[in-house]
């Protein structure tokens, strides 16, 4: 079996590791690894599918996974990166939310061998505990003083930290026992800013099962762009996984306008393209940057991972014809994903000149007509000069839409109504 140590490494996807030496040594056998995953919204965003390829990197190279999705820790809320309490999930949101994690996942990870991989719910063990034999059987374990030693913990406590949140790190300790113990699960995975739970997990294991117990942690890097911004936000927010809250075709825009800085870099992150293929990119890409080869690669592959080749082609298509001014042929929902965020709304009827103004393409009448007169409006991909026209759901796409561009860039998408 190769050792995914290496590749992982090259792929800059690992910060930390409890002892490198000793997961080195693990990894050189098949193991069972676990990462959760917090069913905080409906969907995942793109910054945790660093984390799922990861296990599926893990996967491929021969050892089995075990995504948890927290349906019981998630009823607490992690402390991590936060500055105050988060508002307590009700519990039909949480269940709705834990069943669309559950899905997600399973369309990343192998399931068709529970050898190879398997996707559990911590709420299925940590809600038969009591209290008493929370307090009895694991808080024991834990000094006051290490936990709050814990970044996690100690960063709350000028805000304020309630018993509630403070408890998640005990909590996510028992899941790691619990693997360990009922599956052979041997080593943890996190992102970098889940150290001090990952951590807390070997404690446990170590003092219940012996000191001797072979496990380990490793966490991935915070991801973030060139400037140092967390990655994965748009101008509209986080990019979520689910293609009905954030389009395949936006998913794709956000990859293909990374800066050359991050484009290489994403590629070694975010796609399952060899060493090889990366590496020629990368040359094909110094040799010629205003082509962004490596940005339309990247944006490619992204999109096929997520949502399939068809969803990446017809991103394609919907991006080429952004340029080439075809919206003829688009689909409502396609004309909407490419332009949606434009949309102006006026009354059927409406002359060109006033549509130019209340789509704020123009300040004035005058200016109207100079756009009009120079050539620079389009209407619906062909040029338009006559600024009495009227526009109607008659001649419109779809019954409703025109789309207007003033010069090479500045797109609007008209609503008659």
């Amino acid at each position: 079996m190769v050792n995914i140590i290496d590749e992982l490494n090259y792929r800059g996807l690992i910060k930390d590791y409890s002892d490198e030496k000793e997961i080195r040594e693990l990894l050189s056998t098949p193991q069972t690894i676990y990462c959760g995953f917090d069913p905080s919204a409906a969907s995942m965003h793109i910054g945790n599918f660093v984390m799922i390829s990861l296990l599926m990197r893990l996967q491929r190279a021969g050892h089995r996974v075990i995504p948890v999705v927290g349906g019981a820790t998630g009823m607490i809320g992690d402390p991590s990166g936060k500055s105050k309490e988060r508002n307590l999930l009700e519990g039909n949101e949480l269940k709705k939310n834990t069943e669309a994690i559950r899905a997600q996942l399973a369309r990343f990870i192998n399931l068709e061998d529970s050898k190879r991989g398997l996707i559990v719910n911590n709420y299925d063990w940590l809600s038969k505990i009591s209290m008493l034999d929370y307090l009895r059987d694991y808080g024991k374990y834990f000094p006051i003083n290490y936990l709050l030693n814990k970044e996690i913990i100690s960063s709350r406590l000028e805000n304020g930290i309630s018993y509630t949140e403070f408890s998640y790190n005990l909590l996510q300790a028992i899941d790691f026992l619990t693997l360990y113990r009922n599956h052979g699960c041997r080593i943890q995975v996190g992102g970098s800013d889940q150290w001090g739970n990952l951590t807390s997990g070997l404690e446990l294991i170590r003092k219940v099962e012996g000191g001797d117990a072979k496990v380990g942690v490793m966490t991935s890097h915070l991801i973030v762009d060139s400037t140092g911004r967390k990655f994965g936000k748009s101008e509209g927010g986080a990019l979520y996984l689910d293609s009905e809250i954030t389009s395949p075709y936006k998913l794709y825009q956000y990859f293909i306008n990374v800066s050359d800085a991050d484009a290489i870099r994403y590629l070694k992150v975010f796609t399952f393209l060899s060493r090889e293929e990366i590496e020629t990119a990368a040359k094909a890409h110094e040799a010629n940057p205003g082509l962004r080869q490596a940005q339309k690669t990247l944006a490619f592959e992204v999109v096929k991972i997520i949502h399939g080749q068809a969803r990446a082609e017809e991103a394609i298509k919907m991006s080429e014809s952004l340029f080439s001014g075809d919206f003829v042929t688009m689909s409502e929902k396609n004309l909407i994903d490419v332009l949606g965020d434009l949309e102006v709304k006026v009354d059927s009827g409406i002359i060109l000149e006033d549509v130019l103004i209340a789509a704020k393409a123009a300040s004035s009448k005058r200016e109207a007509r100079e756009f009009l007169k120079g050539g620079s409006i389009a209407l619906n991909g062909q040029k338009a000069v006559d600024g009495t026209i009227q526009l109607t759901g008659a001649d419109a796409l779809h019954g409703k839409y025109y789309v207007l561009r003033r010069g090479k860039k500045n797109y609007y998408l008209i609503n008659v109504r």
